[in-house]
């Protein structure tokens, strides 16, 4: 990786803000662990390059006025990276894609069709799965499932396109 992508020759300092949702883990019923994963693997991830992230996580009900207020409150305080972990699936209380789809200003169809072919074929259901990728102004945004062991195999792929995209979002040239 190049100095531009390891942060090297830009101090650059994302902001992270991972939204779970989860009626039970809301309501205290058990622990959120898969905001808390990722956003281990994030500080693992960047640890190795001049990048200093900064993550705050929320912990909401499966519900779609709080997801929407907690997006809008990301975009005011200029978060540039948001990742939602739960309801990407088919259940009546999956409404995470519903809600952020339509506020993406620009979708990235290609991260989360490759994670779901790469995983669907030895894995049926995760073919299942209806998460989603995109931009809203300078903010990438990642929706994932809730289960940990998805969480891991997503963020294993998107760390991979994380530094070019927001340099690219910015409008720098790392080619």
């Amino acid at each position: 990786m190049d100095d531009v992508l390891t942060g090297k020759a830009l101090k650059i300092s994302p902001k992270i803000r991972i939204i779970t949702l989860s009626d039970r883990a809301s309501a205290g019923e058990y622990e959120d662990l898969s905001g808390p994963e990722i956003e281990k693997l994030l500080i693992a991830e960047f640890k190795a390059t001049s990048w200093r992230i900064t993550v705050e996580r929320v912990l909401i009900p499966d519900e779609a006025a709080p997801l929407k207020q907690e997006i809008e409150r990301a975009t005011k305080e200029g978060v540039d990276i948001l990742f939602t972990t739960g309801g990407t699936g088919i259940g009546p209380r999956d409404i995470t894609p519903d809600v952020v789809g339509p506020m993406l200003d620009r979708e990235i169809p290609g991260i989360m069709e490759f994670i779901r072919m790469k995983h669907g074929e030895r894995l049926p259901s995760a073919l299942l799965s209806r998460s989603v990728a995109g931009t809203m102004g300078e903010m990438l945004v990642f929706t994932l499932p809730g289960s940990v062991k998805a969480v891991r195999e997503y963020i294993a792929e998107i760390q991979r396109i994380l530094p070019h995209s927001l340099l690219m979002l910015r409008g720098i040239d790392s080619h």
